[in-house]
């Protein structure tokens, strides 16, 4: 238990043992200049009918070698793909199509795989190097407080004091919205003080003795009674998990959801992995510290070449998993690793801890989103990883309209 701890601490407050001044020279977050975008045409659409299945439907990813062979996308098809749908509480639904302004194309660069085995399908490769945060502790403080749990079955995490970003796959199939996201709610861990369950008990009936007994006006109850019915009455799990102390789920709805159209397909095309994620904004605002967002670096700008996220998966009954791993390969849009990872966990926002160069502090940012497992296509041969989407400058220009409008102001990151 000690040594889990240690390298836990390790990992997480430190997470690199590297020469001081090569950490000062490449580890820094360098800010971008980011391209705006604005909303031009809002449309009406049909209601959704909110009937796949929770579960991602591509016909097979383009791999990293299949990238590179990609031309550039030309403006037109990324105005396109970078339109979007809304969805609202009530159910109705919304496409807005954007235009790109000070857009400038960056060159596809020569991404080197490296050549990993080919791998069975699993997600949980070899040793099970994830981490069930138990600690309250830790929990209850950043970053592992900005993790949350979506009713889908997904992970998210908090970006704001009313946004969560999460993968659009666990809320659309990439032809329709999945069943149980029309009245999608995100669960946040809270930790209830113990005896709160007791004391919640006890005024409850001392309201009910005040008013005569059973809650009706001007009843009295039989003594003899209310003894039996003592002795049936059992306390409720969630009584007792919160008289215990213990973590529970403090569930808020949504609001809205925003999905991008280059993964809202609706029929008309396959769903592009590159476009697997989605902002949902809260009907009630938190008070919990989030996480910013960030563009992602390269492979060579991660300290370590690893990255950090954290989820709830499925087979750790809502139990919170830290993970960290080295990327394997990258393409312009997607980071390919080995994090060990099981469902549940999709969703959960991938982050860095890199030096902050105006405040000369460390700052812990968003950089993609982890998509799941997929199978990809390098030079002939298939291969499997979990792939998350990274933040890119256009992504990280359109989660900002989202968030702010029109009137948004995010012009580096």
């Amino acid at each position: 238990m000690e040594t889990t701890l240690f390298w836990l601490i390790l990992f997480t407050l430190g997470w690199t043992l590297i020469d001081g001044s090569e950490m000062e020279r490449d580890f820094m977050w360098h800010l971008r200049k980011i391209p705006r975008l604005v909303s031009e045409r809002t449309f009406h659409l049909t209601s959704p009918t909110f009937e796949a299945d929770a579960k991602m439907v591509l016909n097979q990813a383009c791999g990293i070698e299949c990238q590179k062979e990609l031309p550039a996308p030309n403006l037109a098809d990324l105005e396109d793909s970078l339109s979007y749908e809304t969805v609202f509480e009530n159910g109705t639904r919304t496409l807005t199509t954007v235009k790109v302004q000070g857009w400038v194309p960056e060159p596809h660069e020569n991404l080197t795989a490296q050549g990993a085995p080919v791998r069975r399908k699993r997600q949980v490769y070899g040793t099970d190097s994830r981490f069930s945060i138990l600690d309250k502790r830790f929990l209850t403080n950043f970053p592992f407080n900005t993790a949350v749990k979506l009713s889908t079955g997904c992970s998210g995490i908090l970006i704001s004091p009313n946004h969560v970003l999460t993968a659009a796959h666990c809320v659309h199939d990439g032809n329709d919205y999945i069943k149980g996201s029309k009245k999608l709610r995100v669960g946040l861990l809270k930790m209830r003080n113990k005896g709160s369950g007791k004391k919640h008990r006890s005024s409850r009936r001392s309201r009910r003795e005040a008013r005569g007994g059973d809650g009706r006006e001007g009843s009295r109850e039989n003594p003899k009674e209310r003894a039996k019915a003592g002795r049936r009455r059992k306390p409720s799990a969630r009584g007792q998990r919160a008289a215990d102390g213990m973590p529970s789920f403090q569930w808020t709805r949504v609001k809205n959801t925003h999905i991008p159209k280059g993964w809202a397909r609706g029929g008309r095309g396959d769903a592009a992995l590159d476009y697997d994620y989605a902002l949902l904004e809260l009907k009630r605002a938190h008070k919990k510290k989030y996480m910013e967002l960030g563009i992602s670096p390269t492979i060579k700008k991660l300290p370590g070449g690893m990255i950090h996220f954290s989820g709830f998966d499925h087979d750790r009954a809502d139990q919170l998993v830290y993970r960290f791993c080295s990327v394997s390969d990258e393409s312009n849009d997607l980071l390919y690793q080995y994090c060990d990872a099981e469902s549940g966990s999709t969703g959960s926002g991938v982050y860095l801890r890199l030096k902050d160069p105006d405040k000369k502090r460390w700052k812990r940012k968003i950089i993609a989103v982890y998509s799941g497992h997929q199978w990809v296509d390098l030079n002939g041969v298939q291969k499997d990883y979990n792939v998350a989407v990274r933040i890119t400058p256009l992504k990280y220009a359109q989660i900002c309209l989202w968030m702010h409008g029109d009137d948004a102001s995010c012009t580096y990151g």
